[in-house]
């Protein structure tokens, strides 16, 4: 299979970059939703939560600088690889090797230093996989194509809760296996990816890669608040609710519902599956959609207000099946946000091409940020609390709400 020809995206091809998507998706996200926590039950009994709160934050925060910073140095890579190839390929190789460590890790210090290196090198990934959707896929097909894009994690987690369920027992197999899995996505796609040998001359060439460079073109920069910036800050809030969710959904199900520690991968599988299938369903219509009326904040604002009520139905549940109709609730607003909010975005990029890798990387700490964001607040609203993750996920759903009035500005795009 060969990438399409430039001013198209074939079907081939973008069902291999949705898989690849979906690969690294697994592989990233099966620790932050269920193995991190099982494997700091283990190490540190007497405050998991404490514990969980700290290896989160740190890492989200090596993934906020790490995005950006790999995706400007992606933009700017001359090699006979092309641009994102060589970043796809070692990022999935160190990523791999660092979901090892965690595996093996013997105390919480030794998890945090894996966990920082998988941020750093699957985020390196990230970026460059990102790019592709400016690289090669044209502006008419955006929407749809980010539609699909939208199912890959959810497709992401569904398949990592499932293989945790069957190695939970082996807790160095339950990091290493769907850090394989990821690894093999990233590889195929690198294989087959159409990204041509770079060999510009110095004038063409985008700035230097630097953190300093990086924050020139931050989008809280003073001067203007420009378009880029109102999307930047919707995605930060809304993804910030669903961080919540993320991280302290084994909480709630072990301190609030009462469940059982063994029962808690099983359950976590069966919530995921829920969500994710309103996130396929929703984020592909909603992209659809989109496409069709040429239309994208009308959706993004639905979502978002969507997405905080299933977190409040969250907050009310008291017994499983409460649960996952919230689960639900928040899975269609979840997709039916992400199944158009990339679109916007490529939108509304202040320079799609010259720096497209390093402005999404920009984007992509709106992925990052909440991590780091969500694990600091939540224990502050749990000594509030008094530890009951009810407030928490009102908190949750009132701050993904919030993520809507932040496109009200919008003007170049509708």
């Amino acid at each position: 299979m060969r990438a399409p020809p430039q001013g198209t995206a074939s079907a081939g091809f973008v069902a291999l970059y949705a898989f690849a998507y979906a690969a690294l998706w697994l592989a990233l996200l099966t620790p932050a939703i269920v193995t991190l926590a099982l494997r700091i039950q283990q190490l540190a009994p007497e405050n998991p939560a404490r514990s969980i709160s700290l290896v989160l934050c740190v890492g989200a925060l090596v993934a906020l600088i790490s995005n950006p910073f790999f995706g400007a140095l992606s933009d700017r890579t001359t090699s006979r690889f092309g641009r994102r190839r060589p970043w796809l390929v070692g990022g999935a190789l160190c990523g791999l090797a660092a979901l090892a460590l965690i595996g093996h890790a013997p105390t919480i210090n030794m998890l945090l230093l894996g966990w920082c290196l998988a941020q750093l090198a699957f985020n390196a990934v990230l970026a460059a996989m990102v790019a592709i959707l400016p690289d090669q896929v044209p502006a008419t097909q955006r929407g749809t194509v980010v539609g699909v894009l939208g199912v890959c994690m959810p497709i992401g987690q569904i398949g990592g809760t499932f293989l945790v369920q069957h190695l939970s027992a082996n807790m160095t197999m339950a990091f290493v296996i769907p850090g394989a899995v990821g690894t093999a996505g990233v590889l195929l796609l690198a294989f087959v990816l159409r990204d041509q040998p770079t060999r510009r001359p110095s004038a063409e060439r985008p700035p230097e890669a630097s953190f300093a460079g990086t924050r020139q073109h931050l989008p809280w920069v003073p001067r203007r608040l420009s378009d880029f910036s109102w999307v930047w800050l919707s995605r930060v809030f809304v993804i910030t609710g669903s961080a919540f969710l993320t991280a302290y959904q084994p909480y709630f199900l072990l301190e609030e519902l009462r469940a059982g520690a063994l029962e808690v991968p099983g359950l976590i599988f069966r919530s995921t599956l829920v969500q994710a299938i309103m996130v396929v369903v929703s984020s592909v219509i909603a992209g659809r959609l989109s496409d069709q009326t040429g239309r994208r904040k009308a959706f993004v604002v639905a979502g978002s207000v969507i997405q905080g009520m299933g977190l409040w139905l969250i907050a009310a549940a008291n017994s499983y099946p409460a649960f996952l109709v919230g689960v639900a609730a928040t899975g269609i607003g979840h997709g039916t946000y992400e199944g158009v909010d990339l679109a916007l975005a490529t939108e509304v990029l202040p320079d799609r091409h010259r720096h497209a890798a390093k402005d999404l990387g920009i984007l992509n700490i709106t992925n990052t940020l909440p991590q780091v964001i969500a694990p600091l607040a939540a224990p502050a609203i749990l000594v509030v609390s008094r530890g009951d993750f009810t407030l928490l996920f009102v908190v949750a759903g009132c701050v993904a709400m919030l993520g809507a009035t932040f496109l009200l500005p919008l003007k170049s795009a509708r």
